[in-house]
């Protein structure tokens, strides 16, 4: 476990006095995204888009295309997807048929989680802060992939897209996950790799936090000025020293 977090919650819950007599509030909640922030999840993205694509006639892209494609929820992938004078919702829903069964038995082919992720997860978890999950991805799908891949992390909540309820920037998940967890938004770091994200955040009004290993360029998170971009895990643990209250 990160030695800073073991010295501030052994002091006083939630409250790190720093070397240099700096009293912070510790954040009591993470809410992580899922797609490039936690998992690298492209290669089996684009391979069945691809399969959905061409099992209907429609001309197929190359993987680094979908970095620009995902993060609005897999109907907008969709629609970003086919030709141009195919973008209706008609055909969007036949792509979304032949996807959802290719997927779902495809999604952790080649998925796999960022450096660090696994330990990161496990030093939050074994400081005592709350973790969760706020994807566009399916529920299903969401949920499969967090088992799969984190199955010794308690998550406080693993929302994806889900029937009914507006996909991010929409901050409705968030507000959602925060009554679970009985935090104050102010209690709250949320951690993604998109400008979907930092406008997610900002709509929640909780504390951003871009990671540059994702899908997008640091340029685009640069765009909302997110409170804090990092680079490594490491410098995501760093912060529970450095965050205000």
């Amino acid at each position: 476990m990160n030695q800073l977090i073991t010295d501030c919650l052994n002091e006083m819950p939630y409250i790190c006095v720093h070397k240099e007599k700096k009293v912070r509030k510790m954040k009591k909640l993470v809410i992580f995204d899922l797609d490039g922030t936690l998992l690298n999840t492209i290669a089996d993205l684009a391979q069945s888009t691809n399969h959905a694509l061409a099992a209907l006639g429609y001309p197929t892209h190359e993987e680094q295309e979908y970095n620009f494609m995902v993060g609005n929820g897999i109907n907008k992938l969709f629609e970003r997807a086919l030709p141009e004078g195919e973008k209706t919702e008609e055909n969007v829903l036949r792509v979304r048929k032949e996807f959802i069964p290719y997927y779902d038995i495809h999604n952790a082919d080649d998925s796999r989680p960022y450096p660090g992720v696994p330990e990161l997860l496990t030093d939050l978890q074994s400081a005592g802060i709350q973790i969760a999950v706020a994807s566009n991805k399916y529920q299903a799908a969401t949920e499969k992939l967090i088992a799969h891949y984190f199955p010794n992390i308690h998550f406080t909540a693993v929302f994806g897209q889900r029937e009914g309820i507006s996909v991010k920037p929409d901050p409705t998940v968030v507000f959602d996950i925060l009554k679970l967890a009985n935090v104050e938004k102010d209690e709250v770091l949320y951690i993604g790799d998109s400008g979907v994200d930092m406008q997610t955040a900002a709509n929640a009004g909780v504390t951003a936090c871009g990671v540059t290993w994702g899908f997008r360029p640091k340029s685009e998170l640069e765009e909302f000025k997110p409170t804090y971009i990092v680079d490594t895990t490491e410098k995501i643990l760093s912060l529970f020293t450095l965050i205000p209250s």
